[in-house]
């Protein structure tokens, strides 16, 4: 019997816990110890984790005190973008939406991709990607590249 994970726990140290509404006999039934009606016997309402979030007890809530302003478009397309100094460092003749992944330029190839003109291109290379900047445009075909457009 010996080690620390041997010792009996003291008597009465461990109650079992209280189950609440299980009927009349077990002296927390029905009710559940919550008393009747009232928005402390409201489910979400108390409790562990306070009341329901930006309730404050009848008087007129933060965010609806607050001016709404802006318009946050739901259609909104949110690019992955790509400068061409990081194309630079590819060795790659051509280069696609995988070859950027890889060199980990890219996280996702489920989103849209852009590539933007920051920087230079030394080198003739085929890049794809769903949309170019203008700039990045002249700049890869300028060095005798070409560029392909994904739908």
């Amino acid at each position: 019997m010996d080690g620390l994970h041997n010792l009996p726990r003291p008597k009465g140290s461990h109650r079992d816990r209280k189950r609440v509404g299980r009927g009349p006999g077990s002296g927390t039934g029905k009710t559940a110890g919550y008393g009747h009606k009232g928005a402390k016997a409201r489910t979400g309402s108390h409790g562990p984790g306070g009341g329901k979030p930006a309730y404050e007890g009848g008087q007129m809530p933060l965010q609806r005190r607050l001016p709404k302003r802006g318009f946050a478009s739901p259609n909104r397309v949110e690019y992955q973008v790509v400068n061409l100094y990081q194309l630079e460092a590819i060795e790659d003749e051509d280069i696609s939406l995988s070859t950027l992944a890889e060199r980990g330029l890219v996280r996702h190839l489920g989103r849209p991709v852009k590539i933007l003109g920051t920087g230079t291109l030394s080198r003739k290379v085929t890049v794809t990607a769903h949309a170019f900047s203008k700039s990045a445009r002249e700049k890869i075909e300028g060095a005798g590249g070409s560029v392909e457009e994904l739908a």
